[in-house]
Order: structure tokens, then C-alpha cells, then sequence
């Protein structure tokens, strides 16, 4: 029988979070470096990024990089693996919702959308692939949406996006698990983070919102602390291709 502490235990691992800097993104980047990752936090904004380094210490490192540039992939990859090498697990967080309505989506809306939502994890992970597969481990977890599934308001653009996410996890899981390297997703609901400022800002909004989890609460940050630890440990293991919802229950009702 496996020792429960070692399941979770991240000691000797290289992480990547992408979207760092707040949220759900510095939460799980926090999170791994507690478990004994050593972190790498990507994101646009470099001083609040270097603020997160500064708060964890020696086990953390920076990449400020706008990964909606695809072009600069290949480059970003190369700044990450600096610090501590190529990363043994990596999350998906950054993320963007322009809220424009179908009739209003723009291509440059759409374009920024799709690169970094759904592009950027696909293509940061094609360049990592090969040093999990040579390891023969490796742990990627993308972030879904209630959106992968369902329609809402201003939302067309993130939602392909997120929906895309959800096919992504799946063929990635099939075309590169059998090496050792799991592909999951996670699906949070409404949490307070910058990308739901506007829900938050309303406070009947967030009250219906909670109202249609079956908890009966909107999320905490410290709620992602399992699920991301689960899917980016050993505990895992036998789970791919799935996208775990961590949303109270709001898509079970």
C-alpha cells in the first residue's frame, strides 16, 4: 500500500503555472510550491509576479511573458526551463473573457481569446512533451470552465474556448498518457478572481449564482488546493482525460 503523505508529496518536482500573478493561477502556483515543487509563475505583469516569488522564496522563479503571442512560444518555453529545467507538471491558468456579445465579437476579441485559452496550452505543453516523455511522468492540467459546457451570456468567444479545452484535454490524454504523462482539466465555478470581477461586482448576481450550487456557497480560493494537488501528484496516477468540475455542484443541478 502506497504512504498517503507521498501520494502528495511534490519534493524533487518542476512546476509551471501559467497566470501566476492572481487567482486561481497564483493559488495553484502556491499550492505545488507548499507540496515541495519548485515553481515557475508565468505571466504578463512582472512586478506582481516578482511579488509572488518574493513570498515563497528560493523554490520560485518568474517568466513575464504575454503568451497569446504564439510566435514567442518557443521562447517563453526556453526562459522557463531556465531556472530549475524543463517542468515535470504544468497549469493552464491564464486565461481571457472579453464578454463581447455575438454580435459584437471582434477578430482581434476572437484571435486573443482562442491563443491564449485554448492555443497556449496546447503548444506550451507540445514543447515540454518531449522531457516528460523522457522522464516518463509528467502531469498537465488545463483549465476548464462552466462554460465548456454551457452557454452564457457574452460569453461566445471564451466558451468555444473552453469548450476546446475540454477536446484538448481528451486527445492529449490519448496521444501522450501511454509515455506517463496525464492530461486533465479542471472546471472551477464562481470564485472571486479578477476574470469574474463583473459577477462578483453584483451582488444578486453572486447571490443567484451561489443559490444554484447545491453547497450553497460561491468558491474560495483555498478550495482549488485539492483538486489541483490531486491532479498534479502521484494521487492521480490513473485519471486522464477527464475534466474535474470543482464548482459546488452548479453543474449538477
Amino acid at each position: 500500500m502506497s504512504d498517503p503523505a507521498q501520494l502528495f508529496d511534490l519534493t524533487g518536482r518542476v512546476a509551471c503555472v501559467t497566470g501566476a500573478s492572481a487567482g486561481l493561477g497564483q493559488r495553484a502556483a502556491t499550492v505545488l510550491a507548499a507540496a515541495g515543487a519548485k515553481v515557475v509563475g508565468v505571466a504578463r505583469r512582472a512586478e506582481m509576479l516578482d511579488d509572488w516569488v518574493a513570498g515563497i522564496g528560493d523554490n520560485a522563479a518568474a517568466v513575464s511573458a504575454d503568451l497569446s503571442k504564439r510566435a514567442e512560444i518557443s521562447t517563453i518555453s526556453n526562459e522557463i526551463a531556465e531556472s530549475f529545467g524543463p517542468p515535470d507538471i504544468l497549469v493552464h491558468a491564464a486565461g481571457i473573457n472579453t464578454r463581447e456579445t455575438a454580435d459584437e465579437v471582434t477578430p482581434e476579441g476572437w484571435d486573443i481569446t482562442i491563443d491564449l485559452n485554448l492555443a497556449a496550452p496546447f503548444f506550451l505543453s507540445q514543447a515540454f512533451a518531449p522531457a516528460m516523455k523522457a522522464k516518463g511522468w509528467g502531469r498537465i492540467v488545463n483549465f476548464a470552465s462552466l462554460q465548456t459546457t454551457r452557454a452564457f451570456p457574452g460569453g461566445i468567444a471564451y466558451g468555444a474556448s473552453k469548450a476546446g479545452i475540454g477536446q484538448l484535454t481528451r486527445a492529449m490524454a490519448e496521444a501522450w498518457s501511454k509515455d506517463g504523462i496525464t492530461a486533465n482539466a479542471i472546471g472551477p465555478g464562481f470564485f472571486p478572481t479578477e476574470l469574474t470581477g463583473p459577477v462578483f461586482a453584483d451582488p444578486e448576481r453572486a447571490a443567484r449564482n451561489a443559490a444554484q450550487t447545491c453547497i450553497g456557497r460561491n468558491g474560495e480560493l483555498s478550495d482549488i488546493d485539492g483538486p489541483i494537488l490531486f491532479l498534479c501528484s502521484e494521487a492521480s496516477s490513473y485519471v486522464t482525460g477527464q475534466v474535474l468540475m470543482v464548482d459546488g455542484g452548479f453543474t449538477a443541478k
